[in-house]
This record gives structure tokens, C-alpha cells and sequence, in this order.
């Protein structure tokens, strides 16, 4: 058996498993005998059930067991007070560069081993990459508790509006979820009060320097009169994701998770009688930091609020939009942020937005380097149905590479087409030259955006260098966007019964 001991400073040891000959639990237990009072770390292949059974009677010992399972998220198995085993996919585990651990609180931090000990990159259990991370500082980062939450209900309710009168994101409901953390006491308990204006310091580090992210969800109210969300877990990972690279505090998926659903039904009556209406659920997450200085945030505030929606365009629910793509203005850069749900994505393209309005588009059609690749329209994801080059019917849409947002739409319509099975689907790069020479030859069927706030929304025309170029979209039905909205809303309003529509009540 080896262990790593950083020889610098007494912080604590790491111990990796590699081979199947050190996965026994007899050595395991030998590590947990050794005559130590820092924090160990197991990197195993050894089986979840016979590390809950080993016996730990130490508790000057602290352990984290990163187990390496091949599942699709990861989890925290407390087995006692000072003992976790934190159960994270890892496809190529001879790729990992261990570290060393750090100290301060151990066990609470465990959440936050895949991004100390690994920088994890995963895109819906797709791919994983492992590559070296700075450890930096522990914070306190042990999560709040659904268990905990509590609620002030709101005694002035206002008149819930019109479906048929809805805009979106005007209006909004009677209450909010709000759950403060501080470097130095950790989470407090999550609370749901009236809805209410928050009270910042002028120099709240989000104000400043954008550390802040946020989510879209949406609850509907089905044919049956039940509420559901819609693969609510996507939004929390990718919440995870970004909040990491905000190098804001983590937290537990699933208990943010509960008190979002708790909210929506405290709030059920906001839920919109309606089949083309919804409940927008906004999770927002900010460092309240109250000083100037680029740095991380010692104090985070995380809230959701929600309001009733009609549809996202004002042109309808499923009318073509025209796009202007303009090579001289770029959403993100590969390395950069991209990929992750921050504001700062969002505000910088306002004034592009303003510049496609003024030449009579309604969206963006994003660009990015010499080959000038379609990456996404507007805020959605891109997709384009089309007979390919060796004459196939094909369903693209432009890969994750880091300069694409990982829709749970997009993720939700590759699935369908891929569970059809009726034609290929690819997530490749496409430039503007190989767009072009495919609408020339009619070989493109389809192009459509996909998104929470519109799901599906056809393309119909595109601006390019002065040049209005006809998409016939609406002219091909458009059979499979129309299929895809039809599909996805039908689990959304219940016709359809699907795992991916869980009840809220």
C-alpha cells in the first residue's frame, strides 16, 4: 500500500488505489489504522458496499473515499460522522492527476472533491476529462437542507393575470426562495417568504464584476391539473457547473432541488390554466461580497423567484423568426465562459440584438472564428435537419466545445432523435461557407432553435454580408420541429406520461 504525505506542511495524505491488488478492504482498513490526525483521501475501485461496511472507530481521522463508479453525477455517502465516500464518474481513471488534500473542515467539504482534487468537464455523462486543478483554500461548503426549509406565507396576495394576456418575465409571483452562505458560518437555512426587493451593498461583488449565475425552468399545469417541471436535474447540474466556475460555493443538487419544488407548489396557483402558458422558474445565484476587488466572494446569496409566462416571442408560439449573422461579433471564445449560464453571456449581446432589429431580423445568428461556425441563435441552441453531403437525413447541431451552452432542450432533442432512430444525428461544427452551399444545392430541410424560454422556434430567413437568404422551414412544415414541440409538450402538460416530467403536486 502507498500513500503521498505533502512534505511541505501538514495538511494531510492521499491514497490511490490504481491496481486491483489494493482495492481489498483489508488495506483499506490498514490506511484507516495508520497512526495520523489529518485528513486521508482514498481514490478506490473498491465496491460502495464494502466501503459502507468497513468498520472506522478513529474519529481524530477523517476520510473521503473517491470512488470512481462510471455513473452520471456526483454524490456524498456519509457512513459516519468523519467518514464519506463521494462516488464521482470517472471513464478514464488512469488519466487522474492526484493532489494533495488540503485541511481546515474536511468531511463537509467533501462535495467539493471534484473540484479540488479534479477538474471535472461533463457534458450529460457524455465525456468526462480529468486535468489538474489549483486547490486554493477550503471554504465551508456543506450544503443547506431541504428538511430545513421554512416559509412566511404572503398575506397580500396579488391578482393572478390573464393567460391570454402574459408576456414574458413581467410578472411574477407571491413568494421567493432565498438562502444565504458566508465564508465563515456556512449555509443558513433556506427560507420561502413574500416576494420582496433585495437590500445589497453599493459595492455587492456582483454588481461590480459579475459574479453571479442563474437557471431557466419552467412548471406546467397539465391536462390532468397536476404540475410538473421538466428534467429539473439538467438545470441543476449545469447550476453546479457554473457556480464552480463562478468559484462560488457549492451545494447539494437535490436538496436545491427540493426547495425549488417546494416553492412552485407554495406558489401553485400561479401555475397558468393554460396549455401555451407556464410558470418560469428563475434560480439566481450571486456573491454578495461587500467590497471591491476582483476576487472570490466570501458571502453568496442564492434565491429562485417565479412568474407566469406566456409564450417567449410576440410573434407567437411557433412563427419563423430571421436571423442576422454579422462575422464581426462573437457571443464566446473557446477557454472562456461560453459554456456556462452566466449573465455575463447575456448582456453584452443586447446591443447586436438591437443591431439585427435594425436591419428587420429578430435574432442573432452567432458566429465564431476564420471558418466562421454557426454556434447558436439568439439564446438558443441551433439545430439544422438536412440532407448531407453523402446523402443521408441528417439532424446537426453545433458540438459542446465550450463555446456552446448545454441546453436541456438540445440535450432533450438529441435524445428523441437519437431513441427514433429514424435518421443520423451528428453534433459537428458547421461554417457559414458549407450553410450556404447546402441551402444552394436544397439539401436544407429544417433549421430551428431550441430553448426552455420558446422550446422549439423555426428559422425562416437569414441576413448574411447584405444578402437575405430564404430558409424553407415553414415550408417542409416544419415536419420534425413541429414533431419535437409536439413531443416535448406533450410530457410537459401530461398527455404523455415521461420520467422526464416529475410531479410537483
Amino acid at each position: 500500500m502507498h500513500y503521498i504525505t505533502n512534505t511541505h506542511s501538514n495538511h494531510g495524505y492521499v491514497f490511490k488505489c490504481p491496481s486491483p491488488e489494493c482495492t481489498t478492504s483489508n488495506q483499506i482498513i490498514r490506511l484507516l489504522q495508520l497512526p495520523v490526525r489529518r485528513p486521508i483521501v482514498a481514490i478506490s475501485t473498491l465496491g460502495r458496499l464494502n466501503l459502507i461496511n468497513l468498520v472506522y472507530s478513529n474519529p481524530s481521522n477523517p476520510v473521503c473515499f473517491v470512488q470512481p463508479d462510471g455513473r452520471n453525477s456526483s454524490r456524498l455517502c456519509h457512513l459516519q460522522q468523519h467518514t464519506a465516500v463521494l462516488t464521482i464518474t470517472i471513464f478514464h481513471y488512469n488519466l487522474l492527476y492526484i493532489l494533495l488534500i488540503i485541511n481546515s473542515v474536511f468531511i463537509p467539504a467533501c462535495l467539493q472533491m471534484t473540484s479540488l482534487l479534479f477538474r471535472v468537464k461533463a457534458l450529460h455523462g457524455r465525456f468526462i476529462q480529468a486535468i489538474p486543478y489549483s486547490l486554493g483554500s477550503l471554504r465551508f461548503a456543506s450544503s443547506f437542507k431541504a428538511a430545513d426549509l421554512t416559509i412566511e406565507r404572503n398575506t397580500a396576495g396579488k391578482p393572478k393575470p390573464d393567460p391570454a394576456s402574459l408576456v414574458f418575465g413581467k410578472q411574477f409571483s407571491d413568494h421567493m426562495l432565498t438562502i444565504y452562505w458566508s465564508e465563515k458560518e456556512g449555509w443558513k437555512v433556506p427560507q420561502i417568504k413574500p416576494f420582496q426587493n433585495l437590500s445589497l451593498h453599493p459595492a455587492t461583488s456582483a454588481l461590480h464584476y459579475s459574479i453571479e449565475l442563474f437557471e431557466g425552468m419552467k412548471a406546467f399545469r397539465g391536462v390532468d391539473n397536476h404540475i410538473r417541471l421538466f428534467r429539473p436535474n439538467l438545470n441543476m447540474e449545469r447550476m453546479h457547473r457554473t457556480a464552480d466556475r463562478s468559484c462560488l460555493p457549492l451545494f447539494d443538487k437535490v436538496e436545491l432541488l427540493e426547495c425549488i419544488r417546494k416553492l412552485v407548489e407554495v406558489d401553485q396557483d400561479w401555475v397558468p390554466y393554460s396549455l401555451d402558458a407556464s410558470l418560469y422558474i428563475r434560480p439566481t445565484y450571486i456573491g454578495i461580497e461587500p467590497s471591491l476587488g476582483v476576487s472570490r466572494s466570501s458571502q453568496a446569496l442564492l434565491f429562485c423567484i417565479v412568474g407566469p409566462v406566456g409564450p417567449y416571442f410576440t410573434t407567437g408560439a411557433f412563427s419563423p423568426v430571421s436571423l442576422l449573422a454579422d462575422p464581426s461579433y462573437v457571443r464566446a471564445c473557446r477557454g472562456g465562459v461560453g459554456a456556462y449560464k452566466m449573465g455575463g453571456n447575456y448582456g453584452p449581446t443586447i446591443s447586436v440584438q438591437n443591431e439585427a432589429i435594425k436591419q428587420g431580423c429578430q435574432q442573432v445568428l452567432w458566429l465564431y472564428g476564420e471558418q466562421e461556425e454557426i454556434t447558436e441563435v439568439g439564446t438558443m441552441n441551433l439545430f439544422i435537419y438536412w440532407m448531407n453531403e453523402g446523402g443521408e437525413r441528417e439532424l446537426l447541431t453545433p458540438p459542446l466545445d465550450g463555446i456552446i451552452l448545454p441546453g436541456v432542450t438540445r440535450q432533450s432533442l438529441l435524445d428523441l432523435a437519437r431513441e427514433w432512430g429514424e435518421f443520423k444525428v451528428t453534433e459537428r461544427t458547421m461554417g457559414m461557407k458549407e450553410l450556404l452551399g447546402a441551402l444552394d444545392s436544397g439539401r436544407i430541410t429544417e433549421v430551428f432553435g431550441a430553448g426552455t424560454a420558446c422550446v422549439v422556434c423555426p428559422v425562416g430567413s437569414l441576413l448574411y454580408k447584405g444578402k437575405t437568404y430564404q430558409i424553407p422551414t415553414m415550408q417542409n412544415g416544419p415536419d420534425l420541429a413541429k414533431r419535437f414541440h409536439k413531443e416535448l409538450t406533450d410530457m410537459q402538460y401530461g398527455r404523455k406520461q415521461s420520467e422526464w416530467a416529475p410531479l410537483v403536486v
